[in-house]
């Protein structure tokens, strides 16, 4: 096992009805002009920006609101956020949706704390000093932005998405009620039960240190998505599951699944940006097409990791060779997908990249990671070339 610093100082807030202390928690946090930053209509529609409003005004707070965060979101309006702000005096962010609203908050929070280009942060050129104080109200359980450091932009001009990690960034705190979680579409549920689960997949392949009890969470938590992605697919309305997946979001990216190792792999997430950023797909969904393609690509790297995936989440048995249940493990994680109505490849996706589009992602996705990157196996150019062709 490798040393490891774990920060987790988000203060949650979970269960029925527990948007309506958002007044509350922002005083506790000293704000007193804030900027509601949201994104499509399910907010509106659901009547829950409405009840946050209530609150505020109940509670003397003034606020200023900015919706339209995307999947993927924009840097555009990031920019346009970082004025507004200025503009008004705003000194606390208060994100209602999913990881793009608060990654897009996170990044006004940056560009409103720091000089020059909040951009530079997220194309690697510098680093942040500060943020604006945020908090979150989730509706959607998939990125764990609610308590991670991390958030990831799309720069419109050149389709390029980067993500930036800061502990800076981190929510004072984040309100978390499943039932928000409930209007969302079946889609959008398995996509966010897919980018959960890989939160923690990505810190568990690697050759890198490794810890028993960190290996145990990690195991428990992918074992207890998959679990009830299913009851999800079948009863979305089943309070109960969506909590079980809603606080696994949270704790597969606080940093907790990553304990003493080193650091993650990753690199299904990179590859996957650069599919976000191209074609605008949506992040679980991208996560799965690469995956499997991916994995059969390093298994052979990192083979010990594979073989106990496979039997400890995957359920295969402990039988064959080492090599045998690992492409077991892998096949039934491709199983899981496409039982959630999930794609494992790039035309299950929607996307047919030509040649020269293909390589257009590989050297973004070199360009973005320095040259080479990974864990389970390092990969290069090349490499990642080889993964975006098998993916088709």
């Amino acid at each position: 096992m490798f040393d490891f610093k774990y920060f987790t100082p988000t203060k949650v807030i979970f269960g029925k009805n527990t948007e309506s202390k958002v007044a509350d928690l922002i005083k506790e946090f000293g704000g007193t002009k804030v900027l509601i930053h949201y994104g499509g209509g399910s907010v509106v529609r659901s009547g829950l920006l409405q009840k946050v409003t209530d609150t505020l005004d109940a509670a003397g707070i003034s606020y200023v609101t900015l919706g339209g965060a995307v999947p993927n979101p924009h840097l555009g309006l990031v920019y346009e956020g970082i004025e507004l702000c200025r503009k008004e005096n705003v000194d606390f962010l208060l994100a209602v949706g999913g990881g793009s609203a608060i990654d897009s908050a996170k990044a006004i929070g940056y560009g409103l704390a720091n000089e020059g280009d909040v951009w530079d942060l997220y194309d690697y050129k510098k680093q942040g000093t500060a943020s604006v104080p945020l908090g979150v109200i989730l509706t959607i359980a998939a990125t764990g932005s609610e308590m991670s450091d991390s958030s990831v932009i799309t720069k419109e001009e050149g389709l390029v998405k980067r993500g930036y990690s800061s502990d800076f960034g981190r929510p004072k705190f984040a309100i978390m009620n499943p039932e928000l979680t409930m209007t969302l579409p079946d889609y959008q549920t398995a996509c966010g039960c897919t980018d959960i689960m890989m939160h923690t997949m990505e810190r568990y392949f690697t050759n890198g240190g490794n810890m028993e009890i960190t290996d145990a969470l990690a195991e428990g938590l992918l074992r207890t998505v998959k679990a009830n992605a299913i009851i999800l697919r079948d009863d979305p309305k089943n309070y109960d599951a969506r909590a079980e997946v809603m606080w696994a979001g949270s704790l597969a990216h606080n940093g907790l699944t990553g304990c003493g190792n080193d650091g993650g792999d990753w690199m299904t997430h990179k590859l996957e940006h650069e599919l976000g950023g191209l074609y605008d797909v949506a992040h679980g969904a991208g996560l799965a097409a690469i995956w499997g393609s991916w994995a059969r690509y390093v298994y052979k790297n990192c083979l010990s990791r594979f073989k106990k995936f496979a039997i400890n989440v995957m359920d295969v048995e402990d039988r064959g060779t080492d090599e045998e249940i690992a492409l077991c493990g892998i096949e039934a994680m491709e199983d899981f997908y496409r039982s959630i109505h999930m794609p494992t490849n790039l035309r299950e996706l929607g996307v047919e990249p030509t040649e020269d589009e293909l390589k257009l992602m590989a050297k973004k996705c070199a360009i973005g990671v320095d040259g080479e990157m990974g864990s389970a196996r390092v990969l290069n150019e090349e490499d990642m070339l080889a993964i975006y062709r098998a993916s088709m």
